[in-house]
């Protein structure tokens, strides 16, 4: 269903450098609406910047991705436990749209590089995360 995407590091309005992934929801905006929710009133989330990224549909404005602003370790872990129990949840819950993707979120895009994270639990996906945090951000056009 979705699709993060690291888009580099950022500075935030607080002047702190982080990490921005963009969550794409693949025409789900149900399943954005109902993430955004969830880290705001997630603990251990609920402090991050989120914002929103809409796009233009054929009557009105369209939610197209959410943009995620993750400034150190603990934030990084903090939302990979949010995020994989927010995608638990949904499938749990028959929200998904299918057996392994949950519709929740099953893709990591960062460059050139698509990582199948529909399966991946909150340890996983937090060391992917530091990772790609670690990991210089990919050239535009290259």
């Amino acid at each position: 269903m979705d699709n993060i995407a690291p888009t580099g590091a950022v500075a935030s309005g607080t002047g702190t450098v982080g990490m921005k992934f963009r969550i794409a929801g693949d025409g789900d905006e149900e399943a954005l609406v109902d993430l955004q929710a969830w880290l705001a009133e997630d603990p251990g989330t609920a402090r991050l910047e989120v914002s929103v990224v809409g796009g233009q549909g054929p009557t009105m404005n369209t939610l197209e991705a959410l943009d995620v602003l993750l400034g150190n370790a603990v934030e990084i872990a903090n939302f990979a436990l949010a995020y994989v129990t927010w995608r638990s949840v949904r499938r749990d819950g028959g929200q998904g749209t299918g057996a392994d993707d949950g519709g929740g979120g099953s893709r990591l895009v960062h460059g050139d590089s698509t990582v199948d994270i529909g399966h991946l639990s909150p340890e996983e996906l937090a060391v992917l995360l530091r990772r790609l945090d670690d990991a210089p951000p990919p050239a535009a056009g290259a």
